[in-house]
């Protein structure tokens, strides 16, 4: 590792391929996601979902709709409730506890979704967080690794939001995190194994800001022959990870 490696943001995504918001601090748990990351997913009409763990092409995607990309969300811990934004539409406030919000939600998607696929039918969660993966995994970034691409890009504002990650670390080399796999990350009070690289798809290629394709992410990543960005990893000793903590390889 290089420099003095440190977590730089924590981010979830309560609502999968359409929200996002930053955490100064949380609590891990060992064997569990983060907290409220991906806990609710939006349906649509060709989905089979039965209330467990369903792959990622059962619900809406930024791969299908760029303008997802640009949502941005704020959950209220004292009443549970989303409110959700967009630069071409109206705040909406919701319960996604209550039935009455998947009406609602479903209405306030319309313009952002592509007529010409199977259209959203409702907002679901399920026992366990809808990742794209069926593990309850937790996303760690690389800005260095993030640099690289903006560079490659010749975009020095590139978004770290096309990744969609949770834990962002700086201080270490360029795809450093490549060498992680089957080692455990001290970050703050908690412990992490790495388990895999995180293949990607064209969602990254839409700018989080506007909702529009605007860079060619994966031509880029094939330049270092390969099509991967970040890691996954398990916690395994919970704690209180906040942005600043020191992250450390045992």
């Amino acid at each position: 590792m290089s420099g003095a490696p440190r977590l730089a943001q924590i981010w979830r995504h309560p609502v999968k391929a359409l929200s996002r918001e930053r955490l100064p601090a949380v609590v891990l748990e060992a064997g569990a996601p983060l907290p409220l990351d991906r806990r609710w997913a939006v349906t649509h009409a060709n989905a089979r979902f039965d209330g467990t763990w369903a792959p990622k092409g059962n619900f809406l995607r930024g791969v299908s709709a760029p303008a997802l990309m640009a949502v941005t969300s704020t959950h209220d811990p004292d009443t549970g409730r989303l409110t959700l934004a967009h630069p071409e539409q109206d705040e909406i406030e919701i319960d996604p506890e209550d039935a009455a919000a998947s009406a609602a939600l479903v209405a306030w998607l319309g313009p952002l979704w592509p007529e010409s696929f199977p259209p959203p039918t409702g907002l679901v969660s399920a026992d366990t967080a809808l990742t794209d993966v069926p593990e309850p995994w937790v996303a760690v970034n690389n800005c260095a690794s993030h640099r690289a691409v903006a560079d490659r890009l010749g975009d020095p504002g590139l978004s770290i939001h096309r990744w969609r990650g949770n834990l962002w670390l700086d201080g270490l080399a360029p795809w450093e995190e490549f060498d992680w796999p089957g080692q455990c990350l001290r970050i703050g009070e908690a412990v992490l194994e790495v388990q895999e690289r995180i293949t990607r798809c064209m969602a990254t290629a839409a700018n989080p800001e506007s909702g529009r394709r605007d860079r060619d992410t994966l031509a880029a990543l094939r330049s270092w022959d390969h099509e991967d960005f970040g890691v996954y990893a398990r916690v395994v000793e919970g704690g209180e990870i906040a942005e600043g903590a020191a992250v450390t390889l045992p």
